[in-house]
């Protein structure tokens, strides 16, 4: 099937928009007509420069008001008509969007609708153009692309069918499968948006809240379904009314938007094996076991600073590389590799960002398989030159800048320890404080980024995105959601900054961009791990005692429960399934720091009631000595 996205979906002037959507791999554009007017060329002009990105126009669009008028409105409609067809003719463009009539002039009745758009048909045709009739969710008669179709299939002509928007399909809460009965010789277009589920106005949720198929809440997947099993082989497009997307960038954005229609046809061919689907051919969507490792980059002196604060969360820093200034810490089956190098990767991205987390790898079951797939969904793969002895692990290009490496159990990538890295013979052995495993990564980013990085993750491995939640920040909210695999093995956090005065908008400024701001280990036995923490010199991040006195009537615990808390700087929540305690780390560098975890029971959330509280006793730490309180 051939891709294409509308013009109105993205910033920029026409020609800035068609050279980001021709970058983006997509065959074809919508032209939206208020895109041509305000474009200073020609129709001829514009058609041309369409072509000379290698794109064809797919569709022209909105025709609107034109179905059931009476006279004379009905006879300015078809006049209207006539002087799109013309202009139509000069772009070189044969298809025609008319939407159903929002006009409060307008008259109801099917037959009506269907001989106007017989007569609209014929005059079509003599231009060698095609109409196809959309329902707009809050169209005043047709709102129902059940309706629409009965009023094409009694207009019984050649040059006028069917466009099916999943936006007014879903908004209105139809059953796609209705569209199954549709011959799919009579669909002669196909939009494609999502959206999430908010209970507003109609109208105003598809004109600001429209996204990529994936990143919302509709069950885009299953409209898809519906619309293949017709037999439609035509254009898929999207288009996608979305505030934030008109604010952002044209290439990026064209990026997600191709990414996602290969994603959702992949997943559509993989449940029809009996339909002939037209897509990229890929490997399946790649289990992953969990995080392998995580690598900083730094100088000596905040080597130095991080590899202290390891020793006393009881790491150890057991291996050195055999020929490169990277060394790995490690405690129970966490790996933090740090790397000083003065070349290389890692090296450009400390000049760019500072110290930061350059580079996370992934255990997954095929390496190899999962830079293919990374690449047919529009990620760049990245390759370095290898020295004597290393070896060529997979790897892409994350979002923020970073790198996402790829290890499996399949090849000599499971034994990379082994051959690339040596013991270090003066290592201080640490004293383990229990730590088994990262239970999450956090990322951190513009609330713009969130969307891209939900349909990155979730396109290429096998995981699926939690409800997103409000974080209060004392300087304004942080929009949270987690990308999680079913065992609970991967998690990441995605936490969107809206302002540069929450303690995560501070972070991306410092850093010029997103990235990994905190991790998060697992612990059998917080308690355990927090006296052993104690042992070894390690300060936790203290949280106000007014947080213990509200937490015994929130919870309903035993004071001496929450005495124990309160000894140790935990923080507590429950929920239906099991009760979370976390304890932090004072921040270092430009904001990062560390947190221990412990999940009793089936809880499966990330405490984010506690992080007001762990937010504002960050930032009373970073305050200078004698600085009021804002």
């Amino acid at each position: 099937m051939k891709t294409a996205i509308a013009t109105v979906s993205i910033a920029g002037d026409l020609s800035e928009k068609l050279a980001a959507i021709a970058a983006a791999g997509f065959d074809g554009v919508e032209i939206f007509e208020n895109d041509f007017l305000a474009h200073d060329g020609s129709p001829r002009d514009v058609g041309r420069m369409v072509r000379d990105f290698g794109l064809e126009i797919s569709l022209f669009q909105p025709f609107r008001d034109f179905e059931g008028m009476p006279e004379p409105q009905r006879s300015k409609a078809f006049d209207r008509a006539e002087r799109k067809f013309d202009l139509m003719g000069e772009l070189g463009a044969d298809l025609v969007l008319v939407c159903s009539n929002v006009s409060p002039a307008s008259l109801g009745g099917i037959d009506r609708a269907a001989q106007d758009f017989r007569e609209l048909g014929e005059r079509a045709a003599r231009h060698g153009i095609r109409v196809g009739y959309e329902a707009l969710a809050w169209g005043r008669h047709v709102n129902d692309h059940r309706d629409a179709w009965e009023i094409v299939r009694r207009a019984d002509h050649a040059n006028v069918g069917l466009i099916v928007d999943s936006f007014h399909t879903l908004a209105r809460k139809i059953d796609p499968d209705t569209i199954r009965s549709i011959p799919g010789d009579k669909i002669f277009f196909v939009q494609l948006a999502d959206a999430p589920k908010i209970d507003m106005d109609l109208l105003y949720w598809s004109r600001h809240f429209r996204n990529m198929p994936g990143e919302g809440d509709l069950d885009v997947y299953g409209f898809m379904r519906a619309v293949a099993a017709t037999g439609y082989n035509g254009t898929l497009s999207l288009e996608i009314f979305n505030d934030q997307f008109r604010g952002g960038s044209p290439k990026f954005i064209s990026v997600d938007g191709h990414r996602s229609l290969v994603y959702l046809m992949d997943r559509v061919r993989r449940s029809e094996p009996d339909i002939r689907i037209d897509c990229p051919e890929m490997p399946d969507r790649i289990a992953v076991d969990g995080v392998e490792f995580v690598e900083f980059a730094a100088d000596e002196e905040e080597a130095r600073e991080i590899g202290g604060l390891l020793h006393m969360l009881g790491f150890t820093r057991a291996l050195r590389h055999v020929s490169k200034d990277v060394d790995l810490w490690r405690q129970g089956n966490i790996n933090i590799v740090i790397n000083t190098e003065r070349d290389g990767f890692a090296h450009a991205s400390h000049v760019v960002h500072g110290m930061n987390v350059c580079d996370i790898g992934l255990k997954v079951e095929d390496a190899v398989a999962t830079v293919e797939r990374a690449k047919a969904l529009n990620a760049e793969p990245f390759d370095q030159p290898v020295g004597p002895g290393e070896l060529k692990i997979p790897a892409i290009r994350g979002l923020g800048g970073g790198l996402i490496h790829f290890i499996d159990e399949h090849s000599e990538l499971g034994r990379v320890w082994d051959i690339e890295f040596r013991p270090v013979s003066d290592q201080q052995a640490a004293s383990s404080v229990g730590l088994t495993r990262i239970d999450h990564v956090a990322q951190t980013m513009n609330y713009e980024e969130m969307l891209t990085s939900l349909l990155f993750y979730t396109s290429i491995f096998k995981t699926a995105k939690t409800p997103m939640v409000d974080v209060v920040d004392p300087a304004g909210l942080v929009r949270s959601q987690a990308i999680e695999n079913e065992a609970g093995t991967l998690r990441i956090t995605l936490n969107g900054a809206e302002n540069r005065r929450t303690l995560a908008g501070h972070f991306i400024a410092e850093r010029f961009g997103s990235a990994v701001q905190h991790l998060a280990f697992a612990t059998d036995d917080i308690f355990i791990t927090a006296a052993a923490l104690a042992g070894n010199g390690f300060t936790p991040l203290e949280i106000s005692a007014n947080y213990y006195d509200d937490l015994a009537a929130r919870f309903d615990l035993e004071q001496a429960f929450v005495d124990r808390l309160q000894a140790a700087s935990i923080l507590y929540d429950r929920d239906e399934q099991g009760e979370y305690f976390q304890l932090y780390s004072p921040g270092f560098g430009e904001g990062f720091f560390f947190e221990i975890v412990e999940r009793r029971g089936g809880y499966g959330g990330y405490g984010a009631a506690n992080a007001q509280f762990r937010i504002a006793a960050q930032k009373r730490r970073m305050r200078p000595k004698g600085m009021p309180r804002s």
